[in-house]
C-alpha cells in the first residue's frame, strides 16, 4: 500500500520504499499527465542527498520518458525549492522531487508538485493512490537512463544559479552588504549550503558552515532543525559571536533559527518576525496564513495592522491555496515551513533564511530585540510541543477516544469551542489552545499549546498526554 500523507509519500527503505514502489508511483504520475494531456509541458524531476535519492530520481524519469513524457532531471542534489522554482518557471504540470524531508534517515520518499511548483493536494494524491491500487507490473513502462539522455527525452539540467539569483533579485541584498553579518549555516548534512551560502557571500555576509558533506545517517539525528539537534549550532553562535545561526532540514524546505545569545528561535517566532518586519518595516500589506497548530499571536499582528489572517488544516498544500486565493503576504507552519508572496508557492528554507538576514540588515536589531519589540507589543506567548509514539495496536483506540467519542480532559480552563476539521483542537476563553492530531508524515500523535507562559502551556499539555495515555 502507498499512501501519501501531509508531505508526500515517505517509507522505510528497503521495506516500502524500494525500486518497484517508486516506479509505481511514477506510472501512476505518468497516467495522470497523460490522461489530462499535459505532457507537452514536460516534468522536473530532482533529489536530495539521502541514501538512494539519486538513483530513484533516475528511476522515476526513465518511467516518464518511456510514457513520452519530456523530463527535466537535475542532475545534483538539490533543495525542493529549487524543484518548485524551476517547475514553475517551465509552467510545468507537475513535478517531484525524492527525498524524505525531515524524516529519519532510514527513510525515503517522493513529493508531488502541481501547476505552479506547489505541493499536490488530496484530490491528486488520491487519484496516485487509485492508479496504484490497479496497477500491476508489467503496467509499469520504462525506458533505461543513458537512452532516454541519449535520445533526448531526459535532458539533464542544473537551475541553481537561476534560482540563487532568484532571492538575490527579491532581498534587499544592498542593506545586507553594508551590515557586515557574520552567519553560521548548519544544513544538518542536507543540501541547502550552496544555495543559501551563495546568497550570503553575494550579500558580503562572514559565512561559516557546520555539518556539511554528504552523510547517510545525518551524523546520527533527524535532520529537522529544532531545539534538541541544533545544539552544537546553538553553542557555536554564542561562543563565537555569531549575529545568525541558520539550521535547514534534509531538503531546505524549512529552517531552524538561533539568536545571537545562543538561544533557539521557535518556528512560531520566526513567522511572528517576518510577518511583522514586512508590515511594519517595509510597509508591504496582505493577510497571513497558518495551519492550525500554529501561534495565534500572528491573528493580533494581522488584525493591529487591517489585516485578515486564516487558519488552515496541516500540509502547505492548504497554506498555499488559501495565499492564492486571498493573495496572501506570508503563509507557514509551527514545523518551520513558510513562503512569502512573490517567490515559489511551497517551503523555502533557502528564502526565509536570506530574508531573516535582510531583516537584521535593514532594522539593525538584533533577533532578541526585534522579538522583544514584538511580544511587548503583542504579549508573550509560549508554544509546548510533545510528539507522541505509540504502538500500532494503540491508533484505533486513540482515534475513536478523540475524534469518535470526542472525549477531553477535565480542562481546569474554560473552554470557548472546539473544532475537529484536523486533529482535536480545542479553544479557550483566555486565548489559549491545544490540539491533539495524528502526523500525516510518521507514526506519531503530536500535541501542541499554547498559553500565556511556559508553566501553563506545558501544564495543560501534560493533562492531555496523561488523558490519552501517553
Amino acid at each position: 500500500m502507498i499512501k501519501f500523507g501531509t508531505g508526500g509519500w515517505r517509507a522505510f527503505i528497503g521495506e516500502e520504499f524500494t525500486k518497484d514502489n517508486v516506479k509505481f508511483v511514477a506510472q501512476a504520475v505518468a497516467n495522470i499527465i497523460n490522461d489530462e494531456n499535459v505532457a507537452d509541458k514536460g516534468f522536473v524531476i530532482g533529489y536530495d542527498r539521502r541514501f538512494l535519492s539519486d538513483k530513484a530520481g533516475r528511476w522515476f524519469a526513465e518511467v516518464l520518458a518511456a510514457n513520452h513524457i519530456p523530463v527535466s532531471f537535475i542532475n545534483k542534489f538539490v533543495p525542493t525549492p529549487i524543484v518548485m522554482f524551476k517547475a514553475k518557471e517551465m509552467g510545468c504540470a507537475y513535478s517531484a522531487c525524492i527525498t524524505a524531508s525531515h524524516n529519519p534517515a532510514d527513510y525515503n520518499g517522493v513529493k508531488v508538485f502541481i501547476e505552479g511548483g506547489r505541493d499536490a493536494d488530496e484530490i491528486i494524491t488520491e487519484k496516485i493512490e487509485t492508479q496504484i491500487e490497479k496497477m500491476v507490473a508489467y503496467d509499469v513502462k520504462s525506458l533505461d537512463y543513458d537512452l532516454g539522455v541519449d535520445s533526448g527525452a531526459i535532458v539533464e539540467i542544473n537551475p541553481m544559479n537561476e534560482f540563487v539569483d532568484s532571492i538575490i533579485d527579491l532581498v534587499d541584498i544592498e542593506a545586507i552588504k553594508k551590515a557586515n553579518l557574520r552567519v553560521l549555516i548548519d544544513p544538518m548534512f542536507g543540501v541547502a549550503k550552496n544555495a543559501l551560502q551563495t546568497v550570503l557571500i553575494n550579500g558580503r555576509c562572514d559565512v561559516d558552515v557546520i555539518n556539511d558533506g554528504k552523510n547517510p545517517d545525518f551524523g546520527g539525528l533527524m535532520p529537522s532543525p529544532n531545539a534538541a539537534t541544533l545544539y552544537r549550532l546553538k553553542h557555536l553562535v554564542a561562543a563565537e559571536g555569531y549575529d545568525i545561526g541558520i539550521g535547514t532540514d534534509g531538503d531546505a524546505d524549512r529552517l531552524g533559527i538561533i539568536d545571537e545569545k545562543g538561544d533557539f528561535i521557535h518556528p512560531n517566532e520566526v513567522l511572528m518576525l517576518l510577518y511583522y518586519y514586512l508590515l511594519e518595516y517595509k510597509g508591504w500589506t496582505g493577510s497571513v496564513v497558518r495551519n492550525i497548530a500554529t501561534t495565534h499571536t500572528l491573528d493580533k499582528i494581522a488584525q493591529d495592522y487591517g489585516q485578515k489572517s486564516f487558519e488552515v488544516p496541516v500540509g502547505f498544500k492548504h497554506i498555499s491555496a488559501q495565499m492564492e486565493a486571498d493573495d496572501s503576504l506570508i503563509g507557514g507552519e509551527s514545523s518551520g515551513g513558510l513562503t512569502i508572496r512573490g517567490h515559489i508557492k511551497g517551503k523555502d528554507g533557502v528564502f526565509a533564511s536570506s530574508l531573516l538576514v535582510e531583516m537584521l540588515s535593514v532594522t539593525n536589531k538584533k533577533l532578541s530585540e526585534l522579538l522583544d519589540e514584538i511580544y511587548g507589543r503583542y504579549g508573550y506567548a509560549y508554544t509546548a510541543e510533545g510528539d507522541c509514539t505509540f504502538k500500532a495496536s494503540q491508533k484505533d483506540s486513540l482515534y475513536h477516544k478523540l475524534y469518535i467519542e470526542k472525549l477531553l480532559p477535565d480542562f481546569e480552563d474554560e473552554i470557548d469551542k472546539v473544532s475537529y476539521a484536523d486533529g482535536a483542537k480545542v479553544y479557550f476563553k483566555n486565548g489559549g489552545w491545544i490540539i491533539a492530531r495524528f502526523s500525516g508524515t510518521e507514526p506519531l500523535l503530536r500535541i501542541f499549546c499554547e498559553m500565556e507562559n511556559k508553566e501553563h502551556a506545558e501544564y495543560v499539555l501534560r493533562q492531555m498526554k496523561d488523558f490519552l495515555s501517553l
